[in-house]
């Protein structure tokens, strides 16, 4: 071999040494803010009863009519068309199409997205059944998925207690939303959600977790927050690799949420940019 050979050989055996020290490097640092993280999430059990309440801040009207999409938007609903959607218990949607928004029907299934995303800004616009009927969690419960395991609680939470980690615009059993920006049962709301999906190294390992900002009704009440793993009921699992992109769902909890203008707009990842 040359030294010029063996130059180069020395070179790229650098090269790939560094290469793995910044991998390795990536999966500690990223390790090491999930436990910071984890451990203040922790400060409270899932759906603690005794955790403070978000105070209630009262948001502008409800729009008289859907807010237009964007341009380079994907229309997911547009109050008519439920071809991007099937359920997810196989078959066509089953839900109740009519005046212009999608409503939920008790025991027919979640429907989720034909399509799958990653990073996206999502809006979508909901309500809860009028008048209310039940209290805490039975009242005007649905969800959205990001990816199918990400969830904000879509919830009555109008004069209706519950846990704060459950409440509207929380993260489902890891942060409550920072207030309590919600409208009337009835009334239309809105979700403007901003999500980084999480990523995972060829090993399955995570790399980067999941954020999440979240706007209900235009107020903030997420503000680009690490989630620790999927969301559970009464549990926070740990993340599990899964594929770059993965359908959006809606949840069928039992109540009769309506759904209107749903659109996203796919994000370019940090190293796209």
């Amino acid at each position: 071999m040359s030294s010029n050979s063996s130059f180069r050989v020395a070179v790229a055996a650098l090269v790939a040494a560094a290469a793995g020290n910044l991998a390795a490097g990536a999966v500690a640092e990223c390790w090491s803010q999930s436990a910071a993280t984890k451990a203040a999430v922790d400060r409270w059990p899932v759906h603690s009863m005794e955790r403070p309440r978000p105070p209630v801040v009262t948001p502008g009207p409800a729009p008289a009519t859907p807010v237009p999409p964007p341009s380079d938007a994907i229309v997911l609903f547009d109050g008519r068309d439920v071809s991007k959607w099937r359920s997810s218990k196989g078959g066509p949607v089953q839900w109740k199409v009519e005046n212009g928004y999608m409503e939920v029907v008790r025991g027919t299934g979640s429907i989720e997205t034909i399509q799958g995303f990653g990073d996206v800004q999502l809006h979508i616009e909901w309500a809860t059944p009028t008048p209310p009927r039940g209290e805490g969690q039975n009242r005007g419960n649905s969800g959205v998925f990001l990816m199918g395991r990400y969830e904000v609680q879509v919830l009555d939470s109008y004069q209706n207690d519950t846990y704060p980690d459950g409440q509207a615009g929380a993260l489902y059993g890891q942060y409550p939303p920072l207030v309590n920006a919600s409208r009337a049962p009835g009334e239309w709301q809105t979700y403007d959600i901003i999500f980084r999906a999480p990523r995972f190294d060829a090993q399955g390992n995570l790399v980067r977790p999941a954020r999440v900002t979240v706007f209900h009704n235009g107020v903030l009440v997420q503000d680009n927050v690490e989630l620790v793993g999927p969301t559970a009921h009464r549990a926070r699992p740990p993340y599990q690799a899964h594929p770059d992109r993965l359908p959006l769902v809606l949840q069928d909890h039992g109540d009769p949420v309506r759904f209107r203008n749903i659109w996203v707009r796919e994000l370019k990842s940090p190293e796209e940019q």
